[in-house]
């Protein structure tokens, strides 16, 4: 379990999964977290394989990266502090997306879905405000994503 201390209640304050919830909420969902430590080099998760958690990156840096049609694997973007990843399995309960590579010794907060679920049982609001901030980064890395297609389809077409 996370340890509830007053840093790591700032630090997850200053998340975009945390924003916004009161201290009783925060509190709350803070009890729920569990605390991982990762090597440098250690796989935290594989492309293709189920889950049913996420992770809030508290120190260290991951590299995300995807297997492309050739088999090889497409790096597509870095981690850090403040960061979180693996909500998308929470929310449409489909395999893993991508794989990630710890770059350095990491450590990582986890909610499963199960604690999620108690979550929304104990404190509707606050669960909306979690769903709220997953869907808002969502939507920010998916106009990454329809950026950085458009400046390739423009590259190979120019």
């Amino acid at each position: 379990m996370a340890d509830g201390s007053p840093e790591l209640k700032a630090f997850l304050i200053e998340t975009p999964f945390f924003g916004g919830l009161s201290a009783e909420s925060l509190d709350l969902l803070v009890t729920m977290l569990v605390e991982r430590r990762f090597a440098a080099g250690a796989t935290v998760m594989t492309e293709g394989e189920p889950g049913r958690s996420m992770y809030v990156v508290q120190s260290g840096t991951l590299a995300v990266s995807k297997r492309g049609s050739a088999g090889g694997a497409i790096d597509l973007n870095r981690l850090g502090p403040g960061d979180f990843f693996g909500e998308m399995t929470l929310i449409e309960v489909q395999n893993r997306s991508a794989t990630l590579v710890a770059e350095s010794p990491l450590v990582l907060y986890e909610l499963t879905a199960r604690n999620l679920y108690t979550y929304y049982k104990a404190d509707l609001r606050a669960y909306a405000m979690v769903m709220q901030n997953i869907n808002r980064e969502l939507c920010r890395r998916l106009r990454r994503a329809d950026n950085r297609i458009a400046e390739l389809v423009n590259a190979a077409h120019g």
